[in-house]
């Protein structure tokens, strides 16, 4: 037993024989209907039929995962993997512990079959005494009916996984997402080998799963498209709450934690949550590009970087950053960094469309960059624009704008990671395709080649693009970009 496990026993309370009969009895009926149909369960199934046509007569293991520690008895709020999520249609929180089956049927195909933990009903022990799981403390859980009237595939316990999931490994392929749960991939490796797996083979076959489910996403359906325009618009509901809040920021100290809260509270609030830590960066802080402490001050003059994103309840994020005037006016150094910026992103969104390559749009941000850099003498003497762009012997410029221009976009913040160079960087752009584009320039407070005009300013302006038949649509354009644009936003949001 783990020390954790230990803790918790001291705490578990003791119940006696006539509480356990008294707890279960005269309950009403439950009066909730069976859920409809979801809007996402054809989407799902589509999802669904193109990694069955991809492993024809192979056994798919895709779960949920389960919950997770925090501290002591404590879980963290469970999130499903973004492959369950994606296959399944299931969002929010649920479904822990529960893992979908795509199991091979002889006339072809596969059978969808979700294994999930049912409600286990109050004549149970468990509806009042399990903390993680019983209905007293967490809530009642759908029934194998509930799931498959929602989702349209098929719905079995749990309990009947394991059995279900190595048998005949040997004659049978058996692939897994082997992330999602490492507790149930080591159990299951074993019973795959047990009843006849290669056990040098399968973990090759696994990653060429994980990658398939990866790229699967990277072409989003109408379905995903509108979650990512409500993840967006959540996401301006909250940016504009912060821009109203600006001065209660200042006044009150650690205003950088004031605005994550702010951001926060409206992120909870209209969707599930924040998609990822958010950055809320003043002053110098905006030019470490990670920044997720948020413990500084925001002070009047100085810039606020704001990189945040609202998670809806299907789990799509939104990716915006938006670098705004504390005080609602840019001064003259401010705004030569921030059209820059602009003026690099504008390029970068105008290089999204069909046929195009993913790294047209980083090339295309990273040309206004290294040509302002040159005028404003930043380059080392003698070195051309073309010469800094040399991916192989350049890159001078990079020292003021080190992160890559653009990511995919949807059920993870960075979308698609376990794609290869060819299938992401290199690839052709599709009608579909959800990406960011967010250049940036920093310079840090103690930077010496730094002009010291500019020194403890750093500014990034991101959106997200959707390509489109015909070039591209910003999703996020009802945010303003420009300099002048930024200033009526504040000024139009504090009036109000």
């Amino acid at each position: 037993m783990s020390e954790q496990q230990k803790a918790s026993e001291v705490r578990k309370p003791q119940h006696s024989e006539e509480f356990k009969a008294f707890v279960k009895e005269e309950w009403a009926p439950r009066s909730t209907p069976a859920p409809e149909r979801a809007a996402v369960a054809p989407y799902a199934a589509a999802r669904r039929a193109a990694v069955s046509a991809a492993y024809e007569g192979q056994r798919l293991i895709i779960p949920a995962g389960g919950l997770k520690v925090r501290s002591n008895d404590c879980d963290y709020a469970f999130r499903p993997h973004s492959a369950f999520a994606h296959l399944t249609g299931l969002g929010a929180d649920r479904e822990p512990d529960a893992v979908l089956v795509l199991e091979p049927l002889e006339a072809g195909g596969h059978e969808a079959i979700l294994y999930i933990k049912p409600d286990s009903g109050r004549e149970s022990d468990e509806f009042f005494a399990d903390s993680r799981y019983g209905e007293f403390w967490v809530g009642p859980r759908p029934t194998l009916e509930d799931i498959e009237a929602e989702l349209g595939l098929t719905a079995r316990d749990i309990d009947g996984f394991a059995a279900a999931a190595a048998k005949d490994a040997g004659a049978v392929t058996v692939r897994l997402v082997r992330d999602a749960d490492t507790s149930l991939t080591a159990e299951l490796d074993a019973a795959r080998v047990a009843n006849g797996a290669a056990d040098e083979s399968m973990a090759e076959l696994d990653d060429e799963l994980a990658t398939l489910l990866s790229l699967l996403r990277m072409t989003k359906d109408e379905w995903e498209v509108e979650q990512m325009r409500a993840a967006i618009a959540a996401t301006r509901t909250g940016f504009e709450a912060v821009l109203a809040g600006l001065r209660d920021a200042v006044e009150r100290g650690r205003g950088e934690r004031w605005v994550e809260g702010v951001f926060g509270l409206h992120a909870r609030h209209e969707g599930n949550g924040v998609g990822y830590d958010s950055i809320c960066a003043a002053g110098d802080h905006a030019n470490t590009l990670h920044w997720v402490k948020n413990t500084g001050d925001v002070k009047d003059g100085d810039l606020i970087l704001i990189d945040a994103g609202v998670e809806v309840d299907s789990l799509f994020t939104a990716d915006i950053t938006r670098t705004v005037p504390v005080s609602g006016t840019f001064t003259d150094a401010q705004r030569e960094v921030y059209d820059v910026v602009h003026a690099a992103q504008q390029a970068g969104m105008d290089a999204v469309r069909p046929g195009a390559k993913f790294s047209d749009i980083h090339d295309a941000a990273m040309r206004v960059i290294a040509e302002r850099l040159l005028q404003w003498g930043l380059l080392p003497e003698g070195v051309t624009v073309e010469q800094t762009l040399d991916k192989d012997h350049g890159g001078w410029h990079k020292r003021w704008m080190v992160h890559g221009t653009s990511h995919h976009l949807g059920l993870d913040v960075h979308d698609c990671a376990l794609a290869t160079r060819a299938e992401y960087l290199d690839a052709q752009l599709r009608p579909g395709m959800i990406l960011t584009v967010e250049p940036g320039l920093y310079f840090k407070a103690d930077d010496l080649k730094a002009p010291e005009r500019f020194r403890g300013i750093g500014v990034r302006i991101e959106d997200d693009v959707l390509v489109t038949e015909d070039g591209h649509e910003n999703l996020s354009a009802a945010m303003p970009r420009t300099s002048d644009e930024v200033e009526a936003w504040i000024a139009r949001v504090q009036e109000r």
